[in-house]
């Protein structure tokens, strides 16, 4: 064989083995990474690397369950927005995270009365001695909703989160006044709780699941949790950015 027959064979194999490692890389993908395949392919990693990171800074991890079920949380979701709705002045209850801040109450010691003395004997107690009896607040809360379920199919025979809002409206006036006779706790009482924990939500500090971007204190021109307030004192009203607990770490 002449040399220029050598060079030409020699040229040949490494343009067709080029073309076998481009094909190979294209056909086995993500699989070629890390290996001598991968090396060779331009992967956009930085674009990849930025990528993830938008992804991380829209998720919200304080938001998942830990007590509620789904069908449960769909409920207090309607009747929490029904107590505090969104409209003209800002968001309702439920772009607020207070469903969140609920269930979070309830999986923890606010949800086991844990601060509470919860000892027999249990007396029917004046208004002002507040709550006197057995069940925790949780499990209040669990009868609650059952009860708030099986009222509205059987005054609408829907489920509560897919009533109107008038007839949500409807059933909760219900259970404020007590037209809703329950055996196990009292309507009016549990309805008391769902409206009280509504408002810890709303403006309790975001740290606790609810008052999402503080947009709650916003509202009402509350300054949150702030360190100081030497550089306003000696003015009248300034309105302030918000600060939360977590602003301070």
């Amino acid at each position: 064989m002449t040399k220029d027959n050598e060079n030409k064979t020699s040229e040949e194999e490494r343009i067709s083995r080029r073309r076998f490692i481009k094909s190979s890389g294209v056909a086995v993908g993500g699989l070629a990474v890390g290996g001598v395949i991968g090396g060779l392919i331009p992967w956009r990693t930085e674009d990849n690397k930025q990528q993830r990171q938008a992804a991380n800074e829209t998720k919200n991890y304080n938001q998942a369950l830990m007590f509620f079920s789904q069908a449960e949380f769909k409920t207090v979701e309607a009747a929490t927005e029904r107590i505090f709705p969104k409209d003209h002045n800002g968001p309702g209850a439920k772009d607020l995270g207070v469903p969140f801040y609920i269930d979070h109450q309830l999986a923890g010691s606010y949800g086991f009365n844990s601060r509470d003395y919860m000892e027999p004997p249990f007396f029917h107690g004046e208004k002002e001695q507040g709550y006197q009896g057995r069940l925790k607040r949780r499990e209040i809360f669990r009868v609650g909703l059952r009860e708030l379920q099986n009222y509205s199919h059987q005054k609408y025979k829907k489920e509560f989160s897919e009533l109107s809002t008038e007839e949500q409206d409807d059933i909760l006036k219900d259970f404020e006044s007590d037209k809703v006779k329950l055996s196990t706790i009292s309507a009016s009482g549990f309805f008391n709780m769902l409206r009280g924990v509504t408002l810890e939500g709303l403006y309790s500090d975001p740290l606790y699941g609810g008052n999402i971007d503080m947009d709650g204190w916003r509202m009402r021109d509350y300054p949150g949790d702030q360190m100081n307030y030497l550089d306003v004192i000696e003015e009248g009203f300034k309105k302030i950015e918000p600060r939360s607990l977590r602003d301070h770490m």
